[in-house]
C-alpha cells in the first residue's frame, strides 16, 4: 500500500485531529466541564476516526484489493472487507 497517497495523508490529518479532540475530551472532563459539550466533543473525535477509516478502506480497495483480485486472489480481501463493513454497521461478530 502507498502510504504517501492523498488519501492516506487526509486520513492521517483526521486521525490526529481525532487524537487532538480526544485529548481535549479528557481536559474537559478533568476540567469537570458541562456533560453536554464533553459529549459533543467526544463525538466530533468519533466522527474524524469515522472519516478516517471510510479513508483507508478505500485506499484498501483500490490498491490491495484490486491487486489481488488481479492476481486471481481477491476472495480473502474481499471477505476481509467484508468483515469490516459488518462491524462497521452493527452486523454479527
Amino acid at each position: 500500500m502507498d502510504h504517501c497517497s492523498v488519501e492516506s495523508q487526509k486520513a492521517l490529518a483526521l486521525l490526529k485531529n481525532a487524537r487532538g479532540q480526544a485529548e481535549a475530551a479528557i481536559r474537559m472532563i478533568e476540567e469537570d466541564r458541562y456533560c453536554i459539550d464533553v459529549s459533543k466533543q467526544i463525538l466530533a473525535a468519533a466522527a474524524m476516526l469515522k472519516k478516517a477509516n471510510l479513508l483507508v478502506l478505500r485506499q484498501h480497495i483500490d490498491t490491495c484489493v484490486r491487486d489481488a483480485i488481479e492476481k486471481g486472489q481477491g476472495k480473502e480481501k474481499v471477505d476481509e472487507i467484508a468483515m469490516v463493513l459488518e462491524r462497521y454497521v452493527g452486523g454479527p461478530d
